[in-house]
């Protein structure tokens, strides 16, 4: 049998990744990789950066060396100095094709795909089309607070648990479905909806937790072969997806058709779907989207927009919630942005209402570091390459070494929730809950590398993949939050004991025990004072 030839670079490489530290495998057949995949969102990324440093070697299938990253020049490189030469993996991109289609988080290809896609994309998502969407998410927002104080008004008490993140998500895919499509789902008056019905619960029920047998299948088989499991499999996991994604496609191709009809009787709307209608047929055929493409986009918006931003907000209020004085000092602001309001004769907030809510986007920049909807990102440089370090690396021979030559096809998890907590940037503090390190020298620029794209956190990614939506998501979590704040007041209950970071693509708040279940986040909720 010829064995593959392999450079002498190449072997350097690998010689030098199997000298990082890092910790031993659980076992030989799956590495690390149950430990990773099977625990809480971060929690292994936290225990081994602690102990070995910003760059760990993992183990995965069969002796194979890994790299889990939080280092903030590697990342950096990986994201924006070199962005389209570090791939996606294959099984992940196929788990997006499942999930979403051929669309923006799907695309790789040298990068040509995706930069595509993004161009045709981007004027949906610039700041002006955002800022028009607030009193959209207001509205939905409003909506809210009004099944809160139904719920309120039939207890005998003053108080309710409420379980936020059913509410949450509710509330994001209406926004969403308006602002993105002009589509009403009626997910917060709870209109029978079976897409709606299809999403909550999807990414628990087909990532969360994942058994030994699927981490292998899914890190072993061959892409054709993954497809055919996607496309044949019987397992609840893969009819929930196959059922979901039906579902999604049905209402993106009508959705899609309607807008096309409207652009030609000269009807568009100002939502993101019509502006990416007109802006795909001002393309020139060479760079348009494709029909599946178009509707792939769509499947996109509607599973990655709603769940990340939902996800986002629940951890959010957690942090409200646990953290009485920063409520009351939100609260505050939240009323005297208000009654400016007011006084100009507005009724309701504007964009420049909610940028001069300093210490609102505060809290919420510190719950999204602390709280990363989207933990991890998966890339493998596309050829030989030689990752810059923030710090230095001790290999286990006692070599310092000021940067990592990587072999091609060498699979990186870069982790967002380590960069998150990377002391180096963040301070000494890093692992505890406090806005006011955004308050403090605001227009002094931060020491070392720009990564993310808001406030330099890695929540949004960064660098050429960044999230197109971030400036949609910010503005829709902070009406969201702006209005509960205003009307409620939060505080946590104890079933909270047993909550857990949930990893499932997206890290969403279960209850220990209680996984099936679904998301699930109780808090006490009470009408706020109004002398406060």
């Amino acid at each position: 049998m010829k064995l593959p030839h392999r450079s002498s670079q190449d072997m350097r490489s690998r010689s030098t990744l199997a000298r990082i530290p890092g910790p031993a495998a659980e076992t030989f057949l799956l590495g690390n990789l149950r430990e990773i995949f099977q625990s809480q969102a971060g929690e292994k990324d936290f225990q081994w950066i602690q102990e070995y440093g910003d760059v760990v070697r993992v183990k995965g299938v069969c002796g194979e060396d890994r790299l889990l990253i939080s280092d903030p020049k590697a990342l950096q490189y990986i994201f924006q100095t070199s962005g389209y030469n570090y791939e996606k993996w294959p099984e992940r991109t196929e788990i997006s094709r499942i999930l979403m289609g051929r669309g923006l988080l799907w695309a790789d290809g040298n990068g040509l795909v995706h930069k595509r896609q993004r161009k045709v994309m981007l004027p949906g998502f610039g700041a002006p089309e955002c800022k028009s969407f607030i009193p959209i998410f207001f509205r939905t927002a409003s909506q809210l607070t009004v099944k809160w104080s139904d719920i309120l008004t039939r207890e005998s008490d003053t108080s309710a648990t409420i379980n936020v993140a059913t509410w949450l998500s509710r509330a994001t895919m209406d926004s969403l479905g308006e602002a993105a499509f002009d589509y009403q789902f009626g997910a917060l008056a709870q209109k029978d909806n079976d897409l709606m019905k299809a999403y909550f619960g999807l990414m628990n029920d087909t990532l969360g937790s994942p058994p030994s047998r699927g981490i292998f299948l899914q890190t072993t088989l061959p892409l054709w072969a993954l497809q055919l499991r996607a496309k044949y499999s019987k397992s609840r996991m893969m009819s929930h997806t196959r059922h979901t994604a039906d579902l999604a496609s049905q209402l993106a191709e009508r959705l899609v058709r309607m807008k096309g009809d409207e652009l030609l009787q000269r009807k568009g709307q100002r939502d993101v779907l019509s502006l990416l209608v007109k802006a795909n047929a001002s393309e020139n055929a060479a760079t348009q989207l494709t029909h599946e493409e178009m509707v792939a986009q769509m499947r996109t918006l509607l599973l990655a927009g709603h769940e990340t931003s939902a996800t986002s907000l629940c951890w959010i209020l957690l942090e409200v919630a646990r953290h009485p004085d920063v409520q009351q000092r939100m609260r505050k602001e939240i009323r005297a942005a208000e009654a400016s309001m007011i006084a100009r004769g507005d009724s309701e907030f504007a964009a420049k209402d909610l940028d001069g809510m300093v210490y609102t986007i505060a809290v919420m920049k510190e719950a999204m570091r602390l709280h990363p909807a989207l933990y991890h990102n998966y890339r493998r440089p596309v050829s030989d390459d030689v990752l810059p370090l923030s710090t230095p690396i001790r290999t286990t021979d006692g070599k310092l070494i000021q940067e990592l030559p990587i072999p091609k096809g060498t699979k990186i998890f870069a982790s967002i929730a380590g960069y998150n907590r990377n002391k180096g940037i963040w301070g000494q503090d890093a692992d505890e809950f406090n806005p006011n390190r955004w308050l403090v020298d605001r227009n002094t620029k931060r020491e070392g590398p720009s990564v993310g794209v808001y406030g330099n956190l890695l929540t949004f990614s960064g660098g050429v993949r960044s999230c197109i939506g971030w400036r949609f998501a910010v503005y829709e979590v902070q009406a969201l939050l702006t209005e509960i704040v205003n009307q409620f007041e939060l505080a946590p209950t104890p079933e909270l004991e047993k909550l857990r970071r949930e990893a499932c693509l997206v890290m969403i708040p279960t209850l220990e025990g209680e996984q099936l279940d679904g998301e699930n986040l109780p808090l006490k909720v009470s009408l706020a004072p109004r002398d406060v």
